[in-house]
């Protein structure tokens, strides 16, 4: 392994655990009778498996049908995307819907270069937060075992690719939730499609410094909060709650960094197909769901609360189609406006008070 990538020499066995399906620890909470749970799986297996027939046949080998059939029947992708990609597909349709795999072939030997070749600022701060993201996935246990060193891989060669944002804490989780459906070259150019914008627009604004994107994005959602659930905007707004104190990692990670994975994978599936608005709308079912709650709570269990979303309000097929039906694209557009116009009018102001006691 060269020098520039971590060193696996002591490496250390992670013991045996039970393991979700996605590969997390589990979490012994619940004991439903073995026969309804096996009933229930025989019945979840045939109807997955009808429906990644359906996804083989519309992708094609390898994906080679995939644009073919987007531009035929975009209505039949949109529904079946809101509907979650099968698991088994999940990485190669991630790649055709955010316009990675074009960077990638584009760009022959260009991640291998960044990798092995390069040198980072942000090396350290990488190592140091590597631990951190998804500690309790198998995959990522390891110290310096497979997962991290992938980890480590993808966010030095992005933070090389582009120096301007670098590495801030954060970008873990996106490029982990990568990695787990990827190759280390897949998942880095998905998230150059994602943060320099190859079908969206660009997310780099997430982790530039001063995190303009963020501020933008917190604007946006509480003034939509507010004229949709006018009741717990006044509430808020009475108990001094804004939305950094609960919304800034929703953003930041898209939601994979503290919600619960299987919920996290289905807004991700739509989030790259449809773009940033799902954020915003689930963030608003959520808040939706819990309503009645929220508003009767004070300060502090309201921030407990805000961050600890009670397990019935995290099942996607409860959650999901509530954010589907709150409509917010026209509105975002005319707040991004009204935002860059307050942000203009700040600026001007302090430009023309400099000004002013320079020529005092």
């Amino acid at each position: 392994m060269d020098k520039k990538r971590i060193d696996d020499s002591d490496s250390v066995p992670v013991p045996s655990q039970k393991l979700d399906r996605f590969g997390f620890v589990k979490q012994e909470l619940n004991n439903s009778p073995e026969g309804v749970s096996k009933t229930r799986l025989a019945s979840e297996y045939v109807r997955e498996e009808r429906r990644v027939r359906k996804w083989r046949k519309m992708i094609g080998v390898g994906g080679s049908d995939w644009k073919h059939y987007v531009r035929r029947k975009p209505h039949v992708v949109k529904r079946r995307i809101r509907k979650g990609i099968p698991d088994c597909l999940r990485g190669l349709v991630w790649q055709l819907i955010s316009g990675s795999r074009d960077l990638l072939l584009m760009n022959p030997g260009v991640y291998e270069q960044l990798v092995i070749y390069e040198t980072s600022a942000s090396e350290l701060d990488i190592i140091r937060d590597i631990s951190r993201t998804f500690p309790s996935h198998v995959f990522f246990q390891q110290r310096h075992g497979p997962g991290q060193r992938s980890l480590y891989n993808v966010l030095k060669a992005y933070s090389v690719y582009d120096r301007e944002v670098g590495y801030v804490q954060g970008m873990g989780f996106l490029a982990g939730i990568l990695l787990l459906y990827m190759s280390e070259e897949d998942a880095f150019w998905l998230l150059v499609a994602l943060l320099k914008g190859a079908v969206h627009a660009p997310m780099e604004g997430l982790y530039l410094v001063g995190l303009p994107l963020v501020q933008q994005y917190l604007f946006q959602f509480d003034q939509l909060m507010k004229e949709h659930l006018p009741k717990l905007g006044e509430h808020f707004t009475q108990q001094m709650i804004n939305p950094s104190m609960y919304a800034s990692q929703w953003f930041i990670t898209v939601f994979s960094y503290s919600f619960p994975f299987h919920l996290a994978l289905r807004i991700w599936d739509v989030f790259l197909y449809e773009g940033v608005k799902i954020v915003f709308k689930v963030g608003l079912a959520l808040l939706k769901y819990c309503l009645d709650d929220l508003t009767s709570l004070p300060f502090e269990k309201l921030i407990h609360a805000l961050r600890n979303f009670p397990e019935d309000a995290m099942d996607p097929d409860k959650l999901l189609p509530m954010a589907y039906s709150i409509k917010v694209s026209k509105r975002l557009e005319e707040l991004r406006q009204e935002y860059e116009r307050k942000n203009g009018e700040v600026a001007q102001s302090a430009d023309s008070s400099v000004k002013q006691k320079l020529l005092r």
